[in-house]
C-alpha cells in the first residue's frame, strides 16, 4: 500500500497552511420550514444558527403528525444529533444525512437537533466538543425561556428524554461530549442515553480487524489514520484520549457515570475490535450497554443501504 495516496482516496488536497481543498461536491437538501406543507410530508425542518462567530447551526426536525393523549399531544424524545464525515466531510444539509434524519425523526417518532459543528483541519478537536455542548446549553435554554423558547421543542419535545447519537466521528462526539456535560448543569434537560453507530475510535496499537481489514475498499487504514492526523491537536497521536478512549486518565472516573448506551458495529468495518473493546471497557465501569453488532457490513452501509439503514433506527427506536 505503499503508493496509495489517502489524500486521493479522501477527494481533498493539502494546502500549505493546513487548509484543505475539498474537490467534491455532494448534493445538499434545504430545511423544509414549517409552511405549506406538501401532502403526504411525514416531517418538517428548519435550520437555526447556534453560533454566528463560529458558524455552527442546527437543523431542526419535528413529525406532522404529533402523537396525542386525550386529545392533547403527546410530548416526545428528543433526540441530538452528531453527524458523519470523518471530521472533514459534509455537513446537515447533504442528502443522504437530511433524509436520514427524516426518517429517524418520523420513524420513532422525536424530535431531532442536528448539530453542525467544525470541519477538520480548519478545526482541531476538541472544538467539535465545544460545539456539541454549545448545542445541548442552547436548548437547556430553550426549556428555561418561557417567552422566547423554540417552539418545537417547547411545545412538542420532552426535554426529560434526551439522547445524543452520533454516527461514525459524530459518535467520537457523542461519548466525549456526554463526559463534558457532566460536568455542567443542564437541568431541566435530561440525557436519557448516548446511542453510537459505528464509533470512530483510534490508538496507536493496531487490532486484528485493523489489521485484516487494512485494505478495505471503502475505509482502509491509511485513510483512517490521515483522518486522525487532521483532526487530532496539534502534537497529539493516535493514543491521544480525544482517539482512543481505552487509555488511562482522570476522565476515566467520569465514565462510570454515564446513564445507557447503545453501541452499533458491522464486522467488514476496520474498527470493529476497537468499538467492541470500548462496549468491554463501558462494561466494566459499570455503564450499562446494549452492543448490536452484525458480522457482516462494512463501516457506513447504513447510508447505502435502506435495509440496514430500517435496521438501526429500529435498534434506536427499542433503545428510547
Amino acid at each position: 500500500m505503499s503508493k496509495f495516496d489517502p489524500y486521493d482516496h479522501l477527494n481533498v488536497l493539502l494546502n500549505k497552511d493546513g487548509t484543505l481543498t475539498r474537490l467534491i461536491e455532494v448534493p445538499t437538501s434545504q430545511a423544509t420550514g414549517d409552511k405549506d406543507q406538501l401532502p403526504g410530508q411525514a416531517v418538517v425542518s428548519k435550520d437555526i444558527t447556534l453560533n454566528e462567530e463560529k458558524t455552527t447551526w442546527m437543523r431542526l426536525y419535528r413529525p406532522t403528525k404529533l402523537p396525542s393523549n386525550d386529545k392533547s399531544i403527546a410530548k416526545l424524545p428528543i433526540i441530538v444529533y452528531f453527524r458523519s464525515g470523518g471530521w472533514i466531510h459534509f455537513n446537515l444539509a447533504t442528502c443522504m444525512i437530511h433524509e436520514s434524519l427524516n426518517h429517524l425523526c418520523s420513524e420513532v417518532p422525536c424530535i431531532v437537533v442536528g448539530v453542525e459543528y467544525g470541519l477538520a483541519p480548519e478545526n482541531k478537536l476538541p472544538t467539535q466538543y465545544h460545539n456539541a455542548v454549545d448545542a445541548l446549553l442552547w436548548i437547556k435554554n430553550q426549556a428555561l425561556d418561557r417567552v422566547n423558547g423554540e417552539t418545537w421543542l417547547r411545545e412538542y419535545g420532552d426535554f426529560s428524554r434526551c439522547y445524543l447519537y452520533g454516527v461514525s466521528c459524530g459518535g467520537n462526539v457523542a461519548f466525549n461530549t456526554a463526559l463534558k456535560l457532566l460536568d455542567r448543569e443542564i437541568k431541566p434537560l435530561r440525557i436519557n442515553g448516548i446511542i453510537m453507530n459505528q464509533p470512530l475510535f483510534g490508538g496507536k496499537t493496531r487490532t486484528k480487524s485493523e489489521m485484516r481489514l487494512a485494505a478495505d475498499t471503502f475505509f482502509p487504514l491509511p485513510v483512517i489514520d490521515t483522518l486522525w492526523d487532521l483532526a487530532l491537536p496539534e502534537g497529539a497521536d493516535r493514543d491521544h484520549r480525544f482517539c482512543n478512549p481505552m487509555v488511562d486518565g482522570s476522565y476515566r472516573d467520569k465514565i462510570k457515570k454515564l446513564g445507557r448506551c447503545l453501541v452499533i458495529g458491522f464486522g467488514g468495518d476496520p474498527l470493529v475490535d476497537r468499538q467492541q473493546d470500548f462496549v468491554q471497557m463501558l462494561v466494566k465501569e459499570g455503564v450499562m450497554v446494549e452492543a448490536r453488532f452484525d458480522d457482516v457490513g462494512f463501516h457506513g452501509i447504513d447510508m447505502v443501504d435502506s435495509r440496514r439503514a430500517a435496521a438501526i433506527v429500529n435498534f434506536i427506536k427499542e433503545f428510547v
